[in-house]
């Protein structure tokens, strides 16, 4: 066994194969793989197989689009047999809610080139003559769908990487990770130390532990899964006979069910309502190539579906039940990256979706780990999605709900349930008085909407427009007219002080820093000039600055700003050590000013200052911006304060018809501002010029990224972020979620990043990216809205108060 080596990969199930496979072809040899026993032991070698490109985020579909199409080179490079059987896939619908879904996952695939097809059930039943029509009121069919042999796909990435020069260690126990003064590590086996510049946490079943290993809690989990094989069946020789093919795969929404064929059988799997975890708190080292005992009374319902659906399977013997553990995070997505605060740590697992996903994983990883980026967007896939909030109940919740609703419907405005309230503010009880509707994000509860008094603050989820939609409505005529108060906690924040600071900021970023008393907006860049982050840069002193964020990537912003880090400098996530309330409307000023004895006169505090000052007894920094586009302050106080300074500010604005709004008018209101946001219009993969970032682009001083983004100005962006009017639908009216396609001239040209109708300009409105030379004003496009192509004209400026006279009044 080697004593060193550049890269240790621990974990041999398909996953860690693909990423030392990926490592290889990236130029990286010198990596080794360490598996406890042998390679696919863990879940990796009881998985169905089951490969297709369908998945709710674009980004992740594309990645699956490529390990699907990865199989065939690897077959042919290592000489391995990998059982690929593209027989094609179809996605059941049984309701209209269920049609609407694929038809906006069809769109969604369009500008990611993929060929997939809405059939009718007699269609679908031509091609899987096993289904009962009378369930279905349609399909989706894709041809880049199939199954794969597990044993042989993950033999096969490791044969292609041995012969790039990597080694693999099987039967050799990694008891023990420890890292140098160096940031390089010891791993420890039973079969002697390696020292590595890099280890890469592969371990599956056991990647809890491993993340133990380094004083991580990984948010992961076990599920038993089930699925069953058939007798041999002769409707299946039937069809092979007469078509030359196998069925194609299926998967059931209504029976929660995936189904294909197996040899001269039927493989038949479901995502039961009845979900059991596996070894919830510890996977035992001793566990190896075992399967659980199956249980097929809990899966009893579903059968009694596949039973109605596939009446064939009624009368057909079980030759075999598996029922193996599969890890989850609690969203579902695999979770990849580098571990935030610990240095050359990486992490690729609970990749549930092994066959689909494994491939695009192992490629993210690699190239995150030599170039420093992993050249695709997959912020659903990071790591760093979750913060410390993630604990080890957070996940059993969260993966039990996900595991129970994997073939089910997540709609745009729905808010799932389970692990919460777990993270709330002080003013909770206040807004919950209020009769707020809650959503969550980052762990952290956030009022959406306030529903009327004496209603259920509950909001009807839909494709179209919920029984939000009036409510929100007068919440936008509050603060376009009066003045309106929500609580804007829901921001990361973050302070940075020390001598240095100032000099350190501006190498990160690409405005200059404000003046002492000042905010500006600015982007952060990585090398490439592609955005890292989006922020409100607020000084307070020379070298003392707090820094507002999207809360979601909390921990995504830490880890770039900690692998930045210059001596002297010291960077505190502030957390909910520092809440806040926003006041904005043409009264925001009135209201703030009657509880403090600072003026707030334009003249003496005028847009985008940022002070220290009393309101009433409470010591606060206060913001003159908002992110409504309209006259306002975000006020910010320790935790302690915030319950009564939202009594002081609701007494205060009574006189002035002061009134809640949440998050959803928020949306609304900076889309008619033309504001954009943070993981949808600002993403890794789009650059402050494509984005249009201009006002916050100073080219006076050196930045991370600075040459990138000289050379895309003197060549002009491939591609620039446009805003659009659309014409919706009057006889069933829906706005765009995000990630719709934009044609034009017949052709899919782009796609949406996000949207929302503008209440108060009574305009349903969206951002998306073109071709630059298409990005004219004026310009007619379409965008795809549930299957309609819907009229939308690019608009040059925003449709109301485009010169910002109202937020600088």
């Amino acid at each position: 066994m080697k004593s060193s080596a550049q890269v240790v990969v621990v974990g041999g199930g398909v996953v860690g194969a693909s990423v030392l496979y990926h490592l290889t072809e990236m130029g990286w040899t010198d990596v080794v793989l360490v598996e406890r026993k042998e390679l696919t032991a863990g879940s990796t070698w009881h998985a169905a197989g089951g490969m297709h490109t369908l998945n709710g985020d674009p980004n992740v579909a594309k990645l699956q689009q490529y390990t699907v199409g990865l199989y065939r080179e690897i077959e042919q490079r290592s000489g391995q047999n990998c059982g690929i059987h593209m027989s094609g896939g179809l996605t059941l619908a049984g309701d209209r809610e269920r049609l609407d879904w694929l038809r906006m996952a069809q769109a969604r695939g369009r500008y990611l080139g993929m060929e997939m097809e809405i059939i009718s059930a007699a269609e679908a039943r031509r091609m899987f003559p096993l289904l009962e029509e009378q369930y279905f009121i349609g399909a989706l069919f894709d041809r880049a769908e199939g199954h794969v042999d597990p044993t042989g796909v993950t033999r096969a990435y490791a044969a292609c990487a041995r012969q790039a020069g990597a080694e693999i260690y099987q039967h050799t126990w990694v008891s023990d990770l420890r890292q140098r003064p160096d940031g390089t590590w010891d791993v420890v086996t039973d079969a002697g130390e390696i020292h590595a510049e890099h280890i890469v946490n592969a371990g599956g079943l056991w990647a809890r532990e491993v993340g133990r290993m380094v004083g991580l809690e990984l948010p992961v989990l076990a599920m038993e899964h089930m699925y069953l094989i058939t007798e041999d069946m002769p409707e299946v020789a039937e069809y092979n006979a007469a078509t030359g093919n196998d069925l194609p795969m299926a998967m059931d929404f209504d029976g929660e069910l995936y189904i294909r064929q197996e040899g001269g059988a039927m493989l038949l799997g479901t995502y039961e309502q009845a979900c059991v975890p596996w070894s919830p708190r510890q996977t035992p080292w001793t566990f190896d190539q075992q399967l659980l005992t199956p249980d097929l009374d809990r899966i009893a319902p579903s059968l009694e579906i596949a039973f109605k659906h596939y009446p064939a399977l009624a009368s057909v013997g079980i030759k075999k039940v598996i029922n193996g553990p599969f890890t989850f995070a609690p969203d579902g997505n695999p979770l990849v990256g580098p571990v935030p605060g610990v240095r050359n740590c990486w992490v690729a697992c609970a990749v549930m979706a092994g066959f689909s996903q494994g491939g695009g994983v192992g490629l993210t990883l690699a190239r995150w780990m030599v170039d420093g980026d992993p050249g695709e967007d997959i912020w659903a896939m990071d790591v760093a999605r979750f913060g410390n909030w993630a604990s080890l109940a957070y996940t059993n919740a969260k993966v039990r709900e996900n595991y129970s609703r994997r073939f089910r419907i997540t709609f745009p405005n729905e808010e799932l349930p389970a692990g919460r309230p777990l993270h709330t503010t002080p003013v909770y009880d206040r807004l919950t008085a209020h009769n707020a509707v809650w959503g969550a994000g980052f762990g952290l509860e956030h009022p959406l909407w306030f529903q009327r008094p004496g209603e259920e603050p509950r909001e009807d989820v839909t494709f179209r427009r919920s029984n939000a939609f009036p409510v929100v409505a007068e919440e936008c005529t509050t603060v376009r007219e009066r003045v309106g108060l929500t609580e804007c906690s829901n921001f990361a924040k973050y302070r940075v002080t020390g001598a240095g600071s100032a000099d350190w900021l501006q190498r990160l970023f690409t405005n200059k820093l404000p003046r002492p008393g000042r905010i500006n907006l600015t982007a952060a860049l990585n090398p490439g000039g592609h955005i890292v982050g989006e922020f409100s840069v607020a000084r307070v002193g020379t070298d003392d600055f707090f820094l507002f964020g999207s809360q979601i990537a909390e921990a995504h912003h830490s880890r770039w700003f900690g692998s930045h880090l210059a001596d002297g400098v010291r960077f505190d996530v502030l957390a909910l050590s520092l809440v806040g309330l926003s006041l904005a409307g043409p009264g925001a000023r009135d209201v703030l000013q009657s509880v403090t004895d600072t003026s707030l006169a334009t003249e003496d505090y005028p847009f985008m200052t940022f002070r220290r000052i009393d309101v009433g007894m409470i010591p606060a920094y206060v913001g003159r911006m908002t992110y409504t586009g309209d006259l306002g302050y975000e006020i910010w106080v320790a935790p302690e304060y915030q319950r009564a300074l939202f009594d002081l500010l609701w007494q205060a604005g009574e006189p002035y018809g002061i009134g809640l709004f949440g998050f959803r008018a928020l949306m609304s209101l900076r889309m008619e501002k033309m504001f954009g946001t943070w993981a949808r219009e600002y993403r890794p993969i789009y650059t402050p010029v494509q984005a249009r970032m201009h006002r916050s682009l100073k080219l006076d001083h050196d930045f991370i990224g600075r040459a990138a983004v000289e050379a895309e100005l003197a060549r002009g962006p491939a591609r620039t972020l446009g805003y659009f009017d659309i014409t919706p639908d009057p006889a069933e009216p829906a706005d765009v979620v995000g990630d719709e396609p934009i044609w034009h001239d017949g052709a899919v040209v782009g796609w949406v990043t996000s949207g929302a109708y503008a209440h108060y300009s009574r305009r349903s409105l969206a951002f998306g990216y073109v071709p630059s030379e298409l990005a004219v004003p004026g310009t007619m496009f379409e965008v795809e809205i549930i299957g309609q192509r819907r009229p939308a004209r690019l608009l040059p400026e925003p449709v109301l108060d485009p010169a910002g006279h109202r937020m600088r009044a």
